[in-house]
């Protein structure tokens, strides 16, 4: 009795709410087929284990049911939001250097990600208020093993209103997938390309690939897939000498190539010099195109649209940084960890994943916490100024929880609603941007101090050096990374071995090779070491993203066996970083190498581990 009571005030208080905001909203009406369909909101084929939503209704429809466009969706500046972005994993298979940061993210337990029927519960509560277009993010979607089953699960929305279901990957992994993920419903493709050359494809996504993006490009378009939007983030003296090769791809290539301002991220190393705005891009190409000319936008698009007259595809703008397009934002981001993100720039997000889980949990509860949050959407992002200095996610993680944003009932809504003691996350308490918000993870684990009783294992009771017996030691995979950095005097050193101009030849394969012939040594140099039947080597040598005198030097090992590989990854590294020394010493007499450690550690007793961002050791997931 007093649980329908409650229900009943519930409904009444969100008739006065939504009734209010339908009048702050100017009676926009835009008619989405889905708001009609709010009677069905659970989605035959999703079923969430051990609970499912308790769709509770007055005798009379609810406002929200009558007016044309949801007015939980709608902000106080009048915006209605019909484009959601979910991010389905935070795990990439690349790591680019404006995306992630250099010592990598520490990865949420499984636990606190959304499962796939929780994502398809938000997906359907938001088509079902208005919501047309849904996009895939990331991380890397690719790498989600269900990614062809949850865009076909996806897809079935279509027939509650949404229009269009839209992908954005750095399309290492997805050529061979792409036709499934078709048929399953996808209907747009965003893929990230931020070179055309295969050097510098490496040095910017610390990974090989761009002959599978090209790849995965002809195959998206041999499919039909329309529109085929490329995103290059475009850095000064990185890759900015490429926007003109990226015009000319347009000019055969039915793709619009869109170039994005640099955006400051946490960990990317941002700052106001490396950033090329949209006007100089814009003056080269004219430059060098001056028939280039504008093309009329649609309504809410990010980018402002340009071709080459006669060219099949098209040139876009993502001026985030110098000409914001707030005014016509529609989009909502939901993160991998569930946090429901209003602006991409905005610090303050809110837990649909908690409410997800609560027993009791019904839409319209859902609904007035993602009401709430809407509505407390700033009219435009903070400017350039203040961005660089905001606190916010590495870009990896706009699906991950990077705040402590866990769901907490302890604030009530000093409002109506204080009647039946609705509880507001602790998230929409505070105004964003306030030095109140925490932005620890929660739930990272540094590695603790070992115990006051531990000893080294080299060393027996007599104080005497001894090699470790590892005989009863179980056989199982060790991987594990050392890394340095070479340091020069001047940017012409790196210059001379990037152009290898050197007389001595190329500087960074022959390290390369240093390193790997160093590391099946390391038991002739290191006296109580091991000799390993090691599996692979990697020894990768590159220069550091915005330096010009630096080179960062990485070893990584691995093999099957019944000790660690942590010493031959540190002789790897060190001798590849040397034999650079040696192979520059005629030229730059005063580099360095510096930073010599091991930044990432896996399999044996005392478990995984690696590098965190502050420096310290962390046992996580690992990226």
């Amino acid at each position: 009795m007093l649980q329908t009571r409650s229900r009943t005030m519930l409904t009444r208080s969100a008739r006065r709410i939504t009734a209010r905001n339908a009048v702050k909203v100017g009676g926009l009406r835009h008619h989405s087929a889905a708001a009609a369909t709010a009677e069905s909101f659970t989605l035959p084929p999703i079923a969430l284990p051990a609970q499912s939503f308790e769709h509770t209704r007055s005798p009379k429809p609810l406002i929200k049911d009558a007016l044309p466009f949801s007015a939980f969706l709608t902000d106080n500046h009048s915006r209605q939001h019909t484009y959601l972005r979910i991010s389905i994993t935070e795990k990439c298979n690349l790591r680019c250097t404006y995306c992630m940061p250099e010592e990598g993210v520490e990865l949420s337990p499984p636990e606190h990600l959304l499962t796939t029927d929780e994502i398809l519960k938000i997906a359907e509560v938001f088509v079902g208020q208005g919501v047309t277009k849904i996009r895939l993010t990331g991380g890397e979607p690719t790498v989600r093993k269900d990614i062809v089953q949850l865009v076909e699960r996806l897809g079935r929305l279509k027939e509650k209103g949404l229009k269009e279901l839209a992908m954005t990957s750095n399309g290492i992994a997805l050529a061979r997938k792409l036709p499934a993920l078709v048929k399953g419903g996808l209907t747009h493709l965003n893929l990230s390309l931020d070179t055309l050359d295969p050097f510098k494809y490496q040095m910017m996504a610390r990974r090989k690939g761009l002959e599978a993006v090209l790849k995965c490009i002809d195959t998206a378009l041999a499919l039909g897939v329309q529109p085929l939007k490329i995103n290059s983030v475009v850095i000064r003296n990185v890759n900015d000498a490429e926007i003109l090769d990226f015009v000319a791809m347009t000019k055969d290539k039915p793709v619009e190539v869109r170039f994005i301002e640099y955006m400051p991220f946490d960990g990317n190393r941002w700052n106001k010099e490396k950033m090329l705005s949209y006007q100089e891009m814009l003056e080269r190409i004219q430059a060098e195109y001056p028939t280039f000319e504008k093309v009329k936008d649609h309504e809410n698009d990010t980018s402002k649209t340009y071709r080459v007259p006669g060219f099949a595809g098209r040139i876009g703008f993502i001026t985030s940084m110098t000409n914001h397009f707030c005014g016509t934002c529609n989009r909502l981001r939901i993160t991998s960890d569930g946090n429901l993100k209003v602006c991409l720039f905005g610090n303050a997000e809110v837990s649909l994943r908690d409410l997800l889980r609560q027993p009791d949990i019904t839409e319209d509860k859902l609904l007035e916490t993602i009401g709430m949050a809407v509505k407390r959407k700033h009219k435009q992002h903070a400017g350039i100024g203040n961005l660089e200095h905001m606190k916010n996610r590495p870009m990896i993680l706009i699906g991950d929880g990077m705040r402590k944003t866990k769901l907490q009932f302890e604030r009530r809504l000093r409002s109506s609603f204080t009647a039946f003691s609705a509880y507001i996350p602790v998230g929409l308490t505070y105004l964003p941007f306030t030095p109140a918000l925490s932005f620890a993870r929660a739930y990272s684990t540094k590695q603790p101090p070992p115990p006051a009783g531990e000893k080294l294992t080299h060393v027996n009771e007599a104080g005497h050096a001894h090699m470790v017996n590892v005989g009863d030691k179980q056989e199982t995979k060790r991987i594990a990374t050392a890394r340095a950095t070479i340091t020069f005097t001047s940017p012409q050193t790196l210059a001379l071995i990037t152009s290898n101009s050197l007389k001595k030849g190329d500087v960074l394969a022959t390290a390369r090779i240093a390193g790997i012939m160093a590391t099946k040594r390391t038991a002739d140099l290191i006296p109580l070491c091991h000799n390993i039947p090691i599996s692979k080597v990697s020894v990768t040598l590159l220069p550091v993203s915005g330096s010009t005198d630096q080179v960062e030097v990485e070893c990584t090992v691995e093999c099957r066996g019944q000790t660690g590989v942590e010493m031959e990854a540190l002789v790897g590294c060190s001798n590849a970083a040397l034999t650079v020394y040696d192979m520059c010493k005629a030229v730059d007499r005063g580099m360095r190498v510096d930073g010599m450690r091991v930044v990432e550690k896996r399999g044996g007793k005392s478990g995984d581990w690696r590098e965190g961002r502050d420096g310290q050791l962390v046992h996580d997931h690992k990226v």
